[in-house]
């Protein structure tokens, strides 16, 4: 199965052992693209985090070549599904942001399956996301079938 990895970058740890237990299993996976940059040596996520902090992450976004949601819908659209990677993040457990609940619609709009890493967090558009029906899998990625 072809797999897209969505989920904050501050999450880039999470989401490079979830790509490898599926890499494992013989999945494809593709990672977010400052995950990837992270993960090649090309930036820390200390100094991904140091800027977001201070400006937002708009800094990094405008230093690509295709705009970041377009590239990643793209992805999802090429993808059997989406794993989201949800863990706790700004006192919310299993936080879903923005960004990620964007692409979460686009592979739902896709007829993709949608894999949460841990629960459906209590936030605000919980409801939009129940919605969606993803499948949670309680950090056992050998539900992914």
């Amino acid at each position: 199965m072809k797999i897209a990895i969505c989920g904050s970058i501050d999450f880039t740890p999470e989401i490079k052992k979830a790509a490898d237990q599926l890499l494992a299993k013989g999945h494809e996976v593709d990672l977010p693209t400052y995950s990837k940059k992270i993960l090649n040596g090309e930036l820390t996520l200390e100094e991904f985090k140091k800027k977001k902090e201070k400006s937002g992450d708009w800094g990094f976004r405008v230093k690509v070549d295709e705009d970041l949601i377009k590239k990643y819908f793209k992805i999802i659209k090429e993808s059997d599904a989406v794993l989201i990677v949800n863990i706790d993040k700004k006192g919310i457990k299993d936080y879903i942001g923005g960004n990620t609940l964007l692409e979460m619609g686009f592979a739902y709009v896709l007829d993709r399956k949608i894999f949460l890493l841990n629960n459906i967090p209590k936030i605000h558009y919980s409801d939009e996301i129940k919605a969606m029906q993803p499948i949670i899998l309680n950090r056992n990625l050998s539900k992914i079938k």
